[in-house]
C-alpha cells in the first residue's frame, strides 16, 4: 500500500485514541461526584480514578491544593501557584501532543507494510492495538518531566518518580488503544480497495523459524534472565552517582524487565510450573507471531520486522497478563476492577526488548535466506546428477 493510501487511516487513528483518552480523562471528575462510591463502591471508584487520572486535563490536588495555598505569601501575591498549575497544563498539551505524534507513524508504517487485505485484517489490528499502548506509554514518558515539576519538588527522586508516572494510566490505553485500532483498521480497510494486488512473501520456512527463534531469544534474556529475582535486585540497587539522576533503579526495571520470577523456594513444584505458565505464553506468542511476520508483511524490512517485534511482545504481555487474571483464584473476591490493575504493565520494557529482537530477527532472516539462495544452485546439480548417470 502507498503512503498516499496509508496515511488516512493512521491519521483517524491518530485523532480517535487522542480524542478517547482526553474524554476518558474528562471524565475523571464525575468521580468525585458525591454518588459515585455509592454507585460504583468505594474501592472501585478509587481504582477507575487511578486509571483516568493520568490523562484528565484538570491537575490533581497535590498540584491545585498547593498552588492555591502558595498564591499569596505574607499577604502579597506569589506567581509560584499559578506557574505550577501552568507546568501541569503544559504536560498535559505535551500529552496528548504525543500521543497523536507517536502513533501515527507507527499506525502508518503498518497499516504500509501489513494492510488489511488477504487474510491480514485480524494481524492489522492486533499490531496496530498493542502499537497504540507504545504510544500512550511513550507520551506519558515524554510529558512527565512536566508533571513532575508542576509538584515543587522535581529533585526529589526524580527518577523514581519518572518510573511510577511512565507506568501509570496504562489501563485505560488497553481499552482506547483497541477501540482506535479498529477504527484505523476499517479506515485501512476502506482505502485498500483498489490499491492492486499486495501479495505475500514467499518466505523459506527454515528461515522463518530461525529468525523467529533469534527474536524470541532475545525476549527470552528479559523474561528468564534479567527478570530472575537476584539480578532483578541487582538492577534495582544499581546506582552510579547522586545528585537529580540518583537511584535510576526503578527506570531501569521498567524498561528493561518484562517480569519477575524466583525459584520454587518452599512452593510446591506443580504452583510454581503454574504460575510461570504466563511467562511460556508471553515467549509463544512472541515465536508465533515473528515465525508468520516475514510471510504477512508485503515486504520484510529492518523497520517493519522491529515494530512488528514490538507489537508481538506487547500482545505476548497481554495475553501473558490475561491469562495470570484467570487462574489469580484469590483475587477473584476484589472483582474484575481489581484483577485488571496489572493490564498493560511491561510495555517500555516490551519496546527496548521487541525492538532489539526485531532486528535480530530481520537479520537472522537475511543471512538465512542470503544463504539459501547461494547454496540453491550447488544443490541442483547434485540432485539431478543421477539422472544423467
Amino acid at each position: 500500500m502507498t503512503y498516499r493510501r496509508a496515511v488516512i487511516p493512521a491519521l483517524v487513528g491518530g485523532l480517535l485514541i487522542t480524542a478517547l483518552l482526553w474524554w476518558a480523562g474528562a471524565s475523571a471528575q464525575a468521580l468525585h461526584l458525591a454518588g459515585a462510591a455509592d454507585a460504583l463502591g468505594g474501592r472501585t471508584t478509587a481504582e477507575l480514578e487511578g486509571w483516568l487520572t493520568p490523562w484528565s486535563y484538570d491537575p490533581p490536588d497535590v498540584v491545585r491544593f498547593g498552588a492555591g495555598a502558595a498564591d499569596w505569601v505574607d499577604g502579597t501575591p506569589d506567581p509560584d501557584g499559578a506557574r505550577y498549575l501552568a507546568l501541569y497544563h503544559t504536560a498535559a498539551q505535551i500529552r496528548f501532543g504525543a500521543v497523536f505524534a507517536f502513533f501515527v507513524p507507527g499506525a502508518l508504517h503498518l497499516v504500509r507494510r501489513l494492510p488489511p487485505v488477504h487474510g491480514r485484517l485480524p494481524a492489522t489490528l492486533l499490531a496496530v492495538w498493542a502499537w497504540g499502548l507504545v504510544a500512550g506509554t511513550l507520551a506519558m514518558t515524554v510529558s512527565t518531566p512536566w508533571v513532575i515539576a508542576s509538584k515543587g519538588h522535581g529533585s526529589y527522586r526524580f527518577l523514581p518518580q519518572l518510573a511510577a508516572l511512565i507506568s501509570s494510566g496504562r489501563q485505560i490505553l488497553v481499552v482506547t488503544a483497541l477501540v482506535a485500532a479498529a477504527g484505523t483498521v476499517f479506515a485501512a480497510w476502506i482505502t485498500a480497495k483498489g490499491a492492486g494486488p499486495l501479495p505475500r512473501q514467499a518466505v523459506p520456512a527454515r528461515a522463518a523459524r530461525l529468525s523467529a527463534t533469534a527474536g524470541t531469544v532475545v525476549v527470552a534474556l528479559s523474561v528468564v534472565v534479567l527478570s530472575y529475582q537476584s539480578v532483578a535486585a541487582s538492577l534495582q540497587r544499581f546506582d552510579p552517582a547522586g545528585g537529580l539522576f540518583a537511584e535510576p533503579g526503578d527506570l531501569l526495571r521498567e524498561w528493561l524487565l518484562l517480569g519477575g520470577w524466583a525459584g520454587p523456594a518452599g512452593a510446591p513444584l506443580g504452583d510454581w510450573l503454574l504460575h510461570r505458565l504466563p511467562d511460556v505464553l508471553l515467549l509463544a506468542v512472541v515465536w508465533w507471531a515473528l515465525r508468520w511476520l516475514p510471510v504477512v508483511l508485503t515486504r520484510a524490512t529492518v523497520p517493519a520486522m522491529a515494530v512488528g517485534a514490538v507489537c508481538a511482545t506487547v500482545l505476548g504481555l497481554l495475553a501473558s497478563q490475561l491469562l495470570r487474571m484467570a487462574t489469580d483464584g484469590a483475587g477473584l473476591r476484589w472483582g474484575l476492577i481489581y484483577l485488571s490493575s496489572g493490564l498493560g504493565y511491561g510495555v517500555p520494557a516490551a519496546l527496548t526488548c521487541g525492538l532489539v529482537a526485531g532486528v535480530a530477527a530481520a537479520v537472522t532472516l537475511r543471512l538465512t535466506v542470503g544463504r539459501t539462495a547461494d547454496e540453491a544452485p550447488e544443490a541442483t546439480p547434485a540432485a539431478e546428477s543421477p539422472a544423467h548417470s
